[in-house]
């Protein structure tokens, strides 16, 4: 009898400890691997796609502006010859193509700051000055953003053709307009306002919101102060949207450096290349089948990119 009641608060206790939560085989680190492996198997197809249709092509793109690779050479890839850097020293003694390069530094520097300029400005007046119907005029200035460039170009060769709508109302004040698309000194400005205002939405959206994250509370003390709008505008406004400055200008600069789609539809890069650039001599080159010395421009203009940006965060970026 004692040793059958002696026994029966074990076995309970067994049974209560047999019927308790159990704890996951392996234990944390075998958790955190499932987990891993979970996350891989879910970021496996974004990966193949990156993989094949983005990583190899960069890749071989590349390989192959260290190669003499023409379109006659697409049936036998493996027997074309390796030229180094010949491709990148020939880019650089090409007329044309320094041409191209002058072009494209003619659009960024004039461009991203014309850009700037007009989207800030029009976000502070929607921001403050403009309070009835605010977002129809953010939905219109947003518009050729979202516009087509086909669509585009029949408004602006429109406006900008001889007998054109600018040049009615510049005679309208006695003066002579050119014919601007093909005026080998007006064409690229021209390609430039359009530009301009094909971008300027996007940034006014970007510039807006960081307009309202300043606080107010600021503003409010700079007045108390004596501050004038001009003053709080410099002192207040600025200097916090540093952020959000080096935002647009790494966008435009990135937009800006790759400007194509404009001179092909409206000049095919004429007249006499004055607005050729870069990416639309890239174009051209893969055109002839000149793959090797397509690709080594295009790392030009990536190089070029690059450097662009760097520039940019060192010089917008928030010091501490």
């Amino acid at each position: 009898m004692a040793s059958t009641t002696a026994g029966a608060p074990a076995g309970k206790r067994r049974a209560g400890r047999g019927a308790g939560p159990r704890r996951a085989r392996g234990g944390p680190a075998t958790a955190r691997r499932r987990q891993g492996l979970a996350a891989w198997l879910f970021a496996l197809p974004f990966m193949l796609v990156f993989g094949v249709f983005m990583l190899v092509p960069l890749v071989s793109s590349f390989l192959m502006s260290f190669t003499d690779f023409r379109s006659t050479d697409a049936q036998t890839p493996f027997n074309v010859g390796f030229v180094g850097l010949q491709q990148y020293t020939d880019l650089f003694g090409d007329a044309q193509f320094r041409k191209a390069m002058l072009n494209t530094a003619y659009v960024v520097v004039f461009g991203i700051p014309l850009t700037m300029a007009v989207a800030l400005a029009l976000a502070v007046a929607l921001n403050s000055g403009i309070t009835r119907f605010r977002t129809a005029f953010r939905v219109g200035f947003y518009t050729p953003v979202v516009t087509s460039i086909v669509a585009v170009a029949v408004v602006w060769r429109f406006i900008l053709q001889p007998d054109g709508l600018l040049n009615t109302m510049l005679d309208w004040i006695g003066i002579s307009g050119p014919d601007w698309l093909h005026s080998t000194t007006w064409a690229l400005p021209s390609l430039i306002v359009m530009t301009a205002w094909r971008n300027m939405g996007t940034l006014m959206i970007i510039f807006l919101a960081g307009l309202q994250n300043v606080p107010a509370e600021v503003h409010e003390a700079a007045i108390m102060d004596g501050a004038n709008p001009w003053q709080r505008f410099r002192r207040i406004t600025l200097p916090l949207l540093r952020p959000t400055l080096l935002l647009g200008a790494v966008l435009l600069s990135v937009g800006y450096l790759q400007f194509f789609e404009e001179s092909f539809v409206m000049t095919q890069g004429g007249p006499l290349d004055s607005t050729l650039s870069v990416s639309y001599f890239t174009y051209d080159q893969f055109g002839f089948g000149k793959y090797g010395y397509a690709s080594a421009a295009s790392y030009v203009l990536f190089t070029a990119i690059a450097a662009l940006s760097m520039l940019q965060f060192r010089l917008l970026r928030t010091k501490d």
